[in-house]
């Protein structure tokens, strides 16, 4: 019977679960702020790992950027602290990554919103023109 998941996928899932924990409880820099481990991506030797995450809250690109900055340069330190919780022979490097995804679904869907919202609006003032015309 084959895998269902390789073990790159379990370590991945693994690192996802306790960093996003240990940002929460170990990073007090104030430019990070909320955060939320969206996707771990793990390298097939397991040697380095990128951490895709996205900020709680409204930030602008300058925020974004020092934020990232803070959780790369406290990545040492993370790694330390997931060397001493999940037991691996080797811990990977971990490099921060901000996930553009949420914020990109949110523009979509206000745009599908504007579009559906100034379509009704135009079938609105088309009935109100033929009625309208009508003499009515």
């Amino acid at each position: 019977m084959p895998r269902e998941f390789t073990r790159a996928e379990r370590v991945s899932d693994a690192i996802q679960q306790e960093v996003s924990v240990l940002i929460c409880d170990s990073i007090r820099d104030p430019r990070v702020g909320m955060v939320s481990v969206t996707d771990v991506e793990v390298s097939r030797d397991l040697a380095y790992a990128k951490v895709h995450v996205t900020f709680v809250g409204e930030k602008s690109e300058e925020e974004i950027k020092g934020a990232i900055g803070a959780l790369n340069g406290a990545a040492g330190y993370l790694r330390k602290l997931l060397a001493s919780s999940i037991k691996m022979r080797k811990t990977p490097q971990l490099t921060f990554l901000f996930d553009e995804s949420g914020r990109r679904g949110q523009q979509l869907s206000a745009l599908i919103d504007y579009a559906v919202s100034s379509e009704k609006n135009r079938g609105n003032i088309a009935n109100d023109d033929s009625v309208d015309s009508k003499g009515n």
